[in-house]
């Protein structure tokens, strides 16, 4: 893994998410867009795996239904960026407009 992509996916989760750890993930899966994929994955499933609002009663209340809006949005987003490693994109077809003409009929 280069460190454009470390770069990418540190902006991408957040840099507190240890290089060893994307790294390997990166060799396993072989793209830094899967990668970022499965940890958004993970971090949506911890989210899902407890309460998403716990209210005590004039103490605290904690809601983390927008913290797992913000992770769906991310992953949605991720289908638009480029990732470092993305193969290059091919040019596109031209297209060409031909202008016919009814002949007269003999």
């Amino acid at each position: 893994m280069t460190g454009e992509v470390l770069h990418w996916l540190h902006a991408l989760l957040g840099a507190h998410h240890p290089a060893d750890d994307l790294a390997s993930r990166y060799e396993r899966l072989g793209s830094a867009r899967a990668v970022a994929v499965e940890v958004l994955r993970e971090r949506i499933a911890q989210l899902l795996a407890e309460p998403l609002k716990v209210s005590v009663n004039g103490v605290a209340t904690i809601d983390n239904s927008s913290n797992l809006t913000a992770l769906e949005r991310r992953l949605a987003q991720l289908d638009a960026a480029t990732a470092p490693d993305d193969p290059p994109v091919a040019a596109p077809a031209t297209v060409s407009v031909i202008a016919l003409h009814v002949r007269d009929r003999r």
